[in-house]
């Protein structure tokens, strides 16, 4: 009899475990792309309000990116240390910190607060996707689904909101860029729950024994493969988030419409966000989605730079579904493609931190080779051609096969 009741506090307890996980995961996804998507709306007025040259804004663009390929490497080895719940945490706190040093002196601390900040997301992006494959990998690819979606969700409130609030405030960098560390404080609560299943840090191995069997998957091609899909379609997704409502303000649309555009294109990122993920997990291999995913980035983006603008709406919209299928896609297959967790982990920081140097150098070139050119018809190009590579880098990541690396 003690056993029947006990049956149900326990299946309640677990519900309630995985109810707070999914709430803890969808508040840290929201505050992933939030910091970022929030200046490229405002590049202009921040240009000229803080003296800041071309140059220096294409820097700005480049710096989280610049921080997730240098901090990713890193990161799986810190939650072996301290364990990634009690990382993620900190991340997070980090994330509020940067934030508010940011929009608090913006004249000594712009460059150190989103240096902060990026470095915070990129622990995130690091250690979600192997924490989901630890903690309820039965489910993964649902839980990746919503925190891409939560992800996408911050990226259209970052990018809509910017230029409205500029303009309602008069110009004021402290409420423009400072109401972002609300909702990453907000995330630091809503995760507290989760250091009470913080997993236990990594002993160190016995002498003798290989300690680097998951860690060590830079040895295969299968490893670089995802980081070239993920480092490229990040490279695409980072120029294009940078200087798109530049490209369109150039091509005569207003301030305002250019920010709704960057949010359509997040609004786009939604359509797709939970339905990548959970279609790919049950698919053998993925060519199926990986093909259309990458022709509607390179539709989406060729139709923003050249066709009339009256059709911006839809080519906004095909752009960021092609781009957050992109993204799930790379995601998934760090966690796919790894037999067990401490090996999604590496695949997951070794595809970022390799993969996000490669995407910094997509906000810095196309900026520098606007500059030179004068046009933004070879940044586009560039850009286009990089879609071929992709599609290359996608089909084989998207065979189904698994890393050789053994439980270390």
């Amino acid at each position: 009899m003690t056993q029947i009741h006990q049956l149900p506090a326990r299946t309640a307890h677990v519900r309630l475990e995985q109810t707070l996980l999914v709430v803890g995961v969808v508040a840290l996804g929201f505050n992933l792309r939030t910091a970022i998507a929030s200046l490229p709306p405002i590049f202009p007025e921040l240009e000229s309000t803080l003296h800041l040259s071309t140059a220096t804004v294409s820097v700005l663009a480049a710096t989280p990116v610049l921080c997730f390929g240098v901090v990713s490497g890193f990161a799986a080895a810190l939650a072996r240390r301290i364990g990634e719940e009690r990382m993620l945490f900190a991340a997070i706190v980090a994330l509020t910190v940067g934030l508010v040093v940011r929009a608090a002196a913006p004249g000594v601390a712009l460059f150190p607060g989103t240096i902060l900040a990026g470095a915070a997301i990129a622990v995130m992006n690091v250690l979600l996707s192997s924490l989901i494959k630890r903690r309820w990998a039965a489910r993964a690819g649902f839980l990746i689904g919503l925190y891409i979606t939560a992800l996408s969700a911050g990226a259209i409130v970052g990018s809509v909101v910017s230029v409205p609030l500029w303009q309602a405030t008069g110009g004021s960098v402290l409420i423009t860029l400072g109401w972002l560390a609300a909702p990453a404080a907000l995330a630091a609560l809503l995760w507290l729950p989760q250091l009470r299943r913080a997993s236990a840090p990594a002993l160190p191995p016995a002498a003798g024994t290989p300690s680097a069997a998951a860690v060590a998957v830079y040895r295969h091609a299968l490893a670089w493969q995802v980081m070239f899909f993920m480092g490229l379609q990040s490279l695409i997704y980072y120029a294009t988030l940078s200087w798109l409502p530049t490209i369109l303000r150039d091509r005569g649309e207003s301030a305002a419409g250019a920010g709704d555009l960057l949010a359509l294109m997040g609004v786009g990122n939604l359509a797709v966000s939970l339905m990548v993920p959970v279609a790919a997990q049950r698919m053998r291999a993925q060519h199926a989605l990986v093909i259309p995913t990458v022709l509607a980035v390179a539709a989406g983006l060729a139709g923003l730079a050249y066709a009339p603008l009256g059709g911006a709406v839809a080519w906004a919209l095909i752009l960021g579904a092609g781009q957050n299928a992109a993204l799930a896609l790379a995601i998934f297959f760090t966690a796919a493609r790894s037999p067990h967790p401490a090996a999604a982990a590496s695949l997951s920081a070794f595809s970022q931190s390799a993969g996000y140097l490669l995407a910094a150098a997509g906000p810095i070139g196309v900026g520098l080779l606007r500059s030179d050119t004068g046009s933004w018809t070879a940044p586009v190009a560039v850009l286009l051609a990089l879609t071929a590579i992709l599609l290359v880098a996608g089909l084989l990541a998207a065979r189904p096969r698994m890393l050789p690396v053994g439980q270390p």
